[in-house]
């Protein structure tokens, strides 16, 4: 088990469980990205432990040595390049513009949908029965 520290802004002071043999800490960090958290770090310290056991081969100094190890051929300019036996024809997109009104693509929430029993409000008055076209009720000030 793992206390962090008291930070200044108050917060910390958390427990974490480790386990090191099945590489497992409370926070999900060693978990999600499959690298030592700190807590790991801090433990390994206190102990005197190599920390290099708990990380993934895939990221050692030979692995990495590896990868670039073998050769690279750039890819040369266009005069370099061979002719092929067939033609390539790019045809523009359709951009013609289709009549009406665009439809939208917003996805419908709980929000949108009206309870049917309700009557229409006034955008004007807010008082239901009639529209804002043939209110005649003064208009509401936003004091």
């Amino acid at each position: 088990m793992v206390k962090s520290p008291i930070r200044v802004s108050g917060t910390g002071n958390n427990v974490y469980t480790l386990r090191l043999n099945n590489k497992f800490c409370s926070c999900g960090k060693w978990q999600t990205y499959t690298l030592p958290c700190s807590h790991v770090l801090a433990l390994c310290r206190e102990n005197g432990s190599r920390t290099n056991a708990y990380v993934p081969e895939i990221y050692s100094r030979q692995t990495y040595i590896k990868t670039y190890q073998a050769n690279f051929h750039p890819v040369l300019s266009e005069n370099f390049w061979r002719d092929v036996p067939f033609n390539l024809t790019f045809y523009p997109p359709n951009m013609k513009k289709e009549r009406g009104r665009k439809q939208g693509k917003r996805f419908q929430g709980e929000m949108d949908y009206k309870n049917p029993d309700s009557p229409p409000r006034c955008g004007r008055c807010r008082m239901p029965g009639h529209n804002k076209k043939n209110c005649n009720n003064p208009r509401l000030s936003n004091v």
